[in-house]
C-alpha cells in the first residue's frame, strides 16, 4: 500500500510538471517605461522571447493601460516567424506615476483571429513623469533646439505644468 501511495505521488508530481507551460509560443523577458527627455515622450516597452515556432501571419495585439485615464492604448504588431525576440512599444503616454502598477495585456492572434497565447503583466516605473519637460527639447532629424523651449532672448520655457489627473 505504501509503495502504491509513493507511485501515485510520483505520478502526480510528473503530471503537474507537464502543464502546458512548455506550449507557450513566447515568454515575457522585459517590461519598462522609457522616458526620452529630448523629445518629451514616454512609452511602455515590453519584450518577448520566442520559445516555439510562430505561425506565419501571427499578430501581437498589446493593450497598455492609459496612465492619463480612459481607454487602453492598443497596438497591433505583425510577428515574423524568423524573429527570436519581439519588442512591443506603446504610443506616447502621459501622467506616469512612480511605483504605480500599470496593466499590459498581450495576445498572439493567428490569421483566422484565434488567440494562440495571452500574457498579462504589469509595468511599474521607478520615476514619475514629472521629470520630463512638457515640450520636446529638440526638433527635427538634426536635434535642433526647439524654439518654443529655448527662446531667442535666452530664456528657457520647459512647460512642465502638471496636466495629469490627481490619483
Amino acid at each position: 500500500m505504501k509503495a502504491l501511495s509513493i507511485a501515485m505521488l510520483a505520478a502526480a508530481t510528473l503530471l503537474a510538471g507537464c502543464q502546458r507551460e512548455g506550449d507557450n509560443l513566447v515568454e515575457l523577458t522585459g517590461r519598462v517605461f522609457v522616458f526620452n527627455y529630448r523629445v518629451a515622450v514616454a512609452t511602455y516597452v515590453v519584450t518577448l522571447n520566442k520559445k516555439m515556432a510562430i505561425p506565419e501571419g501571427t499578430v501581437a495585439i498589446a493593450e497598455f493601460e492609459n496612465p492619463a485615464g480612459g481607454a487602453p492604448l492598443v497596438t497591433n504588431e505583425k510577428i515574423y516567424p524568423f524573429w527570436d525576440k519581439i519588442t512591443l512599444q506603446s504610443p506616447a503616454v502621459h501622467c506616469v506615476k512612480k511605483d504605480k502598477p500599470y496593466a499590459v495585456n498581450v495576445r498572439l492572434v493567428d490569421t483566422s483571429g484565434k488567440t494562440l497565447q495571452s500574457l498579462k503583466t504589469e509595468v511599474i516605473s521607478s520615476l514619475d513623469q514629472s521629470v520630463m519637460p512638457g515640450k520636446p527639447l529638440v526638433i527635427g532629424p538634426f536635434y535642433t533646439k526647439n524654439p518654443e523651449v529655448f527662446k531667442p532672448d535666452g530664456t528657457v520655457d520647459y512647460d512642465s505644468a502638471d496636466t495629469c489627473p490627481s490619483t
